[in-house]
């Protein structure tokens, strides 16, 4: 049947709606154009953190701001909380970061694979009840979550759990190719900071009895003056020592010695806070930093670790007990120095320890003595 030709009012209305639809398009393009610059930048912002802290805090200050999304989280697989504890001592704070989740069993991250098949993204409407352990501090606000696996050479190590209050943000019919992408990115920059900062835990801890080393005291000092000279704190520093270790060594053997060190620095730690810090200083010789500690409080602490470790033997196993004890100087920067630079002063500290601890050797071992 033959159409009547369009008359000029349907040909301006028709160009008038393409024009509309070429504008849509292009508008479309600009935004999408725009969020894979935002994508791009956050991409090199992650790349380039060298710690856990400044990894995760990026994502969580970034994420939800290019992918306009109303809530992120990000769940790590930690078995033996190696990972929370390895970067609690290298001194991450987990405060502002309360949607950083740790899992010990993998079947908490919700993946389940079929025949080894490898997890894929769940997408679809939020619900409390199944998303509340992913989502712990996003109430029942949210419309639609994305969970997308992270994955290292098809090895599943945590979750990254995107939320929005739109109920289409996120459908079981959406393509994931995107998401999946951006996991992968996160994924292997977790992967790498986390190496590197267990690598340097190694460097800072004493292999035998698992406390800090000489290089991260020297290190944590430095820090500590530094900070105490801003709010304006006291910092505390024990000397302690064996004694007459090299009797044990020489009668009982090297291995008996070993389990002493590690049990006495076991006894030192269970008296300490979380802020302070305790490493082996070199042999039979442990130094503790007590942060916001004045001389007369770090004393009545030596005096506990001195007692924890003097009144129980150590148990050698096969029915050997060891009666053993330690000598112990404390020193204290009670009044910041400000006119001397930090690395004089941290010295100056240990030192003054170090001779008080020579005077509680001289006076009778097995005693606690306040630099004068």
């Amino acid at each position: 049947m033959h159409q009547p030709d369009a008359t000029p009012r349907d040909l301006i209305a028709e160009n008038e709606a393409l024009r509309a639809h070429m504008a849509y398009l292009v508008e479309q393009a600009e935004r999408n154009h725009d969020i894979m610059c935002r994508h791009q930048a956050f991409d090199l912002e992650i790349v380039g953190a060298s710690t856990f802290q400044e990894l995760v805090g990026t994502i969580f200050r970034l994420l939800p701001v290019i992918s306009e999304l109303d809530a992120v989280t990000l769940a790590l697989l930690d078995a033996d909380a190696d990972i929370y504890t390895v970067m609690h001592k290298l001194g991450v704070d987990f405060e502002p970061l309360p949607d950083l989740l740790f899992v010990e069993h993998a079947v908490e991250l919700g993946y389940h694979g079929i025949d080894g098949a490898k997890p894929r993204p769940r997408l679809g409407a939020f619900d409390l009840m199944n998303h509340r352990s992913m989502f712990p501090h996003a109430g029942s606000k949210l419309g639609s979550v994305a969970m997308v696996p992270l994955l290292r050479n098809k090895r599943l190590i945590g979750s990254l759990n995107l939320g929005s209050r739109d109920p289409q943000r996120f459908t079981a019919t959406m393509a994931t190719d995107f998401i999946e992408h951006m996991a992968s990115i996160i994924a292997i920059c977790l992967e790498n900071v986390i190496s590197n900062e267990m690598l340097k835990y190694i460097g800072l801890t004493d292999p035998l009895t698992g406390v800090y080393n000489r290089r991260y005291i020297d290190r944590r000092l430095l820090e500590e003056i530094g900070r105490a000279r801003r709010q304006d704190y006291a910092v505390s520093c024990m000397f302690i020592d064996v004694d007459r270790f090299k009797q044990v060594n020489d009668s009982i053997g090297h291995q008996a010695g070993d389990e002493v060190l590690r049990e006495v620095a076991t006894r030192i730690n269970t008296e300490l806070r979380l802020s302070d810090a305790l490493a082996r200083y070199g042999g039979e010789e442990f130094v503790v930093l007590l942060v916001d500690a004045s001389l007369s409080a770090a004393a009545l602490v030596a005096e506990r670790i001195r007692s924890s470790v003097a009144d129980t033997p150590v148990d050698l196993g096969d029915g050997v007990l060891l009666d053993v004890s330690v000598s112990i100087g404390v020193a204290a920067l009670e009044d910041a120095d400000r006119e001397h630079p930090i690395e004089s002063v941290a010295q100056q500290l240990v030192g003054q320890a170090d001779v008080a601890l020579y005077q509680a050797k001289e006076s009778g071992r097995n005693r606690v003595v306040m630099a004068s």
